[in-house]
């Protein structure tokens, strides 16, 4: 059953009541309704046939005229919604990671902790970079909205993705292993306090550790992901020291 709305000259209730018997006895008219809130009112008439011809000559005998159809608002666009929160995209990467240090070690003949930790860390870095440049912009705005070093300087999220890059390439290379444990050890501990600070105020925000690719939950996970970092780098350079 088709429903449709027309413009009208009716101004009040007085002015329904008068057109009432005669959209009422049209055996057309399944339903009907006026509204006379706004200017001009506005008639709704429920039936399979009608047109602003006939419902202009149904109320036409009371006095009053359709004076065109009221344009129908499209469907309002369902609104955008967020990707599911979940750990599994980060728990996953991490398990390739260690999978493939693994490999790699046990193709080396002998397991080596510190040689194991410098392979993850390239691989850490190389990974978790890539995805941060996917969307940098996504990232920096995501970044500084925790982050207590590109809260303060919006560059900095921009810069943050190839620090990381630099760092992956650095222990892939085994490039001045001393300085580029102490620049891991400063930037994930500098990384560490806005996590920390994010938990502790219990704000609901994306952890932007993965770029914006995938809605990462902000949390005690992410804290771990950071200090694990922290405490690698720690034990190396301690190590080369």
């Amino acid at each position: 059953m088709l429903v449709h709305r027309y413009k009208t000259d009716l101004h009040c209730g007085a002015c329904v009541a008068k057109v009432q018997p005669l959209l009422d006895a049209a055996p057309d008219v399944v339903r009907w309704g006026a509204d006379t809130s706004g200017s001009p009112a506005v008639l709704t008439v429920e039936g399979d046939g009608i047109t602003a011809e006939r419902v202009d000559a149904l109320i036409q005998p009371a006095g009053y005229h359709v004076l065109g159809e009221e344009a129908t608002a499209p469907p309002a666009a369902p609104a955008p919604t967020d990707k599911p929160t979940s750990y599994f995209p980060l728990l996953l990467i991490l398990f390739y990671l260690l999978g493939a240090v693994a490999v790699a070690e046990v193709a080396s003949g002998t397991f080596d902790t510190m040689r194991a930790m410098g392979r993850f860390m390239a691989g850490f870095f190389l990974v978790f970079s890539f995805f941060k440049l996917l969307d940098l912009r996504a990232f920096a705005d995501s970044y500084a909205t925790y982050d207590v070093v590109a809260g303060r300087w919006p560059v900095y999220g921009y810069l943050y993705p190839f620090i990381e890059l630099g760092l992956g390439v650095a222990y892939f290379t085994h490039f001045a292993p001393v300085a580029t444990n102490a620049v891991t050890l400063v930037v994930m501990g500098v990384s560490s306090v806005g996590v920390v600070k994010a938990i502790v105020t219990k704000r609901k925000i994306r952890c932007a550790c993965l770029g914006t690719v995938f809605n990462l939950p902000m949390s005690v996970v992410t804290l771990v992901e950071d200090v694990l970092m922290v405490a690698m780098a720690a034990a190396m350079l301690i190590w080369l020291l």
